[in-house]
């Protein structure tokens, strides 16, 4: 029962900062939220193991992976936040206020990835996914994954549109998650 009350909570949570982006279905916010959703089914499905410190070798995975989740959010969110010059008034897309930069952000993570938060999303699902290792769980951290990447998608398309020629460039020399690979 107190499972089905935490991701009832999450789910309204994250409706209401998804609102505007669930009107508009081909927006990023719109596959952002569904990740969000599959990412939040796995953390409920995983509440039982996060008691106690069990070092197996899945456990220690998990650790890792969501650490560098942590890493990878926090520099992520500084970056937009230090160097995207906000604008409330921008008004392209239904993004969230971090989103609503009018400085194209090429330094800190942004300089190696383009999409540094939805990889910290990534390594999270994954690392969520050795916490309580299933069948199940594999296919929900996979699909998430693939809404991620209808994610980054949609937000390059919506970036050309808002940053043009610029973006396009910045597209040519960085990777969309993982620096010099992927």
């Amino acid at each position: 029962m107190l499972k089905w009350l935490i991701f009832i909570a999450g789910t309204a949570v994250l409706a209401y900062f998804s609102r505007a982006s669930l009107r508009v279905p081909k927006s990023h916010g719109f596959y952002r939220f569904f990740a969000w959703e599959l990412i939040l089914t796995l953390i409920v499905s995983s509440l039982d193991r996060w008691k106690g410190s069990v070092h197996t070798p899945e456990q220690i995975a998990s650790e890792v992976l969501m650490n560098i989740s942590l890493i990878l959010v926090i520099l992520g969110y500084l970056s937009l936040f230090l160097f995207g010059q906000h604008n409330a008034e921008r008004n392209d897309a239904p993004l969230l206020l971090i989103e609503k930069t009018t400085m194209l952000v090429t330094s800190g993570l942004y300089r190696y990835i383009r999409h540094p938060i939805y990889s910290s999303l990534i390594f999270l699902d994954f690392g969520l996914f050795f916490k309580e290792i299933s069948w199940l769980n594999g296919c929900i951290a996979l699909v998430a994954c693939m809404f991620l990447l209808f994610t980054s998608i949609a937000e390059e398309n919506e970036n050309l549109d808002y940053f043009g020629s610029q973006y396009r460039q910045y597209m040519e020399r960085t990777k969309l998650f993982i620096p010099f690979f992927l």
